[in-house]
């Protein structure tokens, strides 16, 4: 890709990547055990806070970061997917949702972040200032073009961790709850322990994902998440192909090549991009 494409092709490309994985993650949820979340990209913003804060608080390699905001989300969609144990369908829906929608609400009031001390990282004036340092990149992935490469074989492995679960006695697991939830489990199946290890690996590689996007973009704003995008991934996602792991990554094309190709390239109104998925997930 980067010797055929533009710098802001590279940019977008690299977006492209780290918006698959979150694709990947409702792919498992919804696909693989029937259960519809709409709290991915809240656990987006948790990985990106969490690997932006650790990158300015410490000196830890960016792998760890990569680990620690992993780890770090996986335990709060495991608290997130509690409810999940009682609720599916719209109910389901409606609760990550709102989880969605809270985060984004509390990382608006926090100015996240700013690059002031704390756990929030707000500035003794709680504003955004133009001084505010970039979350830092691996030491061999500085440039754009390096830092794509790097992006995309750290994705290449999440997808890897997820089939490797899919083909797995956990994707025969989740299976069986997609299909019957009483019939799996007549035939011994742990539904507790599978709902919540669907949870906690939707919610690792997603926020891995979210580390890499805090670092590709440098100094990440809370006004690029929006809890309307949960809805948009969740689009994109069944538009790819809920059922296949390869969908994802038309989820990612769909996320952020699209809209980038229409608003940059081509100057169409963005509202436009919106009537393109509507008609898509029909």
């Amino acid at each position: 890709v980067p010797s055929i494409a533009s710098a802001d092709w590279i940019t977008t490309s690299t977006s492209i990547a780290i918006y698959a994985v979150a694709a990947l993650g409702f792919g498992i949820l919804y696909g693989r055990v029937g259960m519809i979340s709409l709290g991915q990209v809240a656990l987006l913003t948790i990985g990106c806070w969490v690997g932006a804060r650790l990158s300015y608080a410490t000196s830890l390699p960016f792998p760890v970061l990569l680990l620690a905001a992993g780890g770090i989300t996986c335990a709060i969609g495991v608290l997130v997917g509690l409810p999940a144990l009682r609720l599916s369908g719209l109910y389901l829906a409606l609760i990550t949702l709102m989880f969605a929608g809270a985060t984004t609400i509390v990382l608006s009031v926090h100015d996240f972040p700013n690059g002031g001390g704390g756990f929030w990282g707000s500035s003794a004036a709680g504003a955004l200032t133009t001084s505010t340092p970039p979350v830092r990149r691996p030491s061999a992935a500085i440039g754009d073009v390096a830092f794509y490469r790097y992006t995309v074989i750290v994705c290449a492995i999440l997808f890897v961790l997820a089939l490797l679960h899919v083909s797995g006695k956990p994707g025969r697991a989740w299976a069986s709850i997609r299909e019957s939830e009483p019939a799996a489990l007549a035939a011994g199946v742990n539904i507790t322990l599978y709902k919540l290890w669907a949870f906690a690996l939707a919610s690792f590689v997603t926020g891995v994902a979210g580390c890499l996007l805090a670092a590709q973009v440098g100094v990440p704003r809370a006004i690029t998440f929006q809890t309307q995008d949960s809805l948009t991934l969740a689009a994109t996602a069944l538009i790819g192909g809920i059922y296949s792991l390869w969908g994802a990554i038309v989820a990612g094309v769909f996320q952020q090549g699209i809209p980038f190709l229409f608003q940059a390239q081509w100057g169409v109104n963005p509202n436009f991009v919106l009537i393109i998925f509507g008609a898509g997930l029909l």
